[in-house]
């Protein structure tokens, strides 16, 4: 690996605050994506008429699903250079986006819901599905926007109208990190998640036992979106749609970043100037807790590298590499 020179991280220091997250994602009035103009407009009328005094500085999930999907359909209608990191972001974006609305013609979204641990994977995939959830799919070129929806399109767009959260569940471990708390909470208020928290300590609690109790309090949900790379633990032989493995609560499991690389991951969210945790500023690549999860050895520098920094996760390229920080 060529060694790596320190950049400046575009990310703050500083605890975000929820509106923070949403500052890559203008109001629709300030977007020139002509699709997004021709199909968002009872979401635009709604931002134009929101109540400018809302003390949370949050607009409703509608509205922040349709501002997500305009900065993303502006992401896919940039011109890069077909061999290009970013032309191949491009094109996992438009696969992730057909995943989502797949598991939307499958599954009602009351249906639905994401596992969420704030981890860079998942805010990926939170930012896709979200997008995702907008009634028109521009993504897809061979679909027109002229096309009239079917009755269920037109069922699933009154569901996602009158939606106000989506369900999530959050699986922390018992040492999380200060740092990766305060971006999950302030995140999820962003993006109006309904976190369901849990603190997994085996053997009194484990995943298993968290998602067998979740499913408990939340009978309705049949799929949940799960953040998983082919590159992870047991992430191998998974596909877009997996359902549990035996001894499991029966759920499907839908990865719709299943197969994008690490590097692939950075690009994304550093084009989309999303906020992310802090802790990917100090050389974590893979956040865990904080007994088993330290900066990446690949990204610490310094001649002599013994003077303790480290360079920003999104310095490392190679796959194999990001879980060299993790007991």
């Amino acid at each position: 690996m060529t060694e790596p020179t320190p950049t400046t991280p575009l990310n703050k220091t500083q605890p975000p605050k929820p509106e923070d997250h949403l500052r890559p994602f203008p109001p629709l009035s300030q977007t020139s994506h002509p699709s997004d103009a021709a199909s968002s407009d009872a979401a635009s009328r709604n931002e134009t008429t929101a109540n400018p005094e809302d003390a949370s500085g949050i607009p409703p999930l509608p509205i922040v699903i349709a501002r997500i999907h305009a900065r993303v359909q502006a992401f896919l209608s940039e011109s890069h250079p077909p061999d290009s990191l970013l032309a191949s972001v491009q094109r996992q974006t438009r696969i992730s986006l057909d995943v989502v609305h797949t598991a939307l013609q499958r599954y009602k979204l009351s249906e639905l819901s994401v596992s969420y641990n704030g981890g860079k994977d998942c805010l990926v995939l939170l930012i896709l599905f979200l997008a995702g959830l907008h009634p028109r799919r521009t993504h897809n070129d061979s679909q027109s926007n002229n096309t009239p929806p079917s009755p269920a399109e037109q069922e699933a767009e009154a569901q996602i109208a009158a939606a106000t959260v989506i369900p999530a569940i959050y699986a922390l471990p018992p040492d999380p990190f200060d740092a990766v708390e305060d971006f999950v909470v302030t995140s999820a208020e962003a993006y109006h998640l309904s976190l369901t928290k849990y603190t997994t300590a085996p053997p009194a609690s484990t995943l298993r036992s968290s998602f067998e109790d979740y499913l408990a309090r939340h009978p309705g949900v049949r799929a949940i979106f799960v953040g998983t790379r082919r590159t992870d633990p047991h992430g191998a032989q998974l596909t877009h749609f997996d359902r549990t493995d035996g001894g499991w609560p029966d759920f499907m499991r839908v990865h719709p970043v299943i197969d994008w690389h690490y590097a692939e991951i950075w690009a994304f969210i550093r084009h989309l100037d999303l906020r992310y945790c802090s802790l990917y500023d100090e050389g974590y690549t893979s956040l865990g807790g904080t007994s088993d999860t330290h900066p990446n050895p690949r990204l610490r520098c310094g001649a002599a590298k013994t003077d303790g920094q480290y360079l920003p996760a999104y310095q490392l390229t190679e796959d194999v590499e990001e879980r060299l920080g993790r007991n």
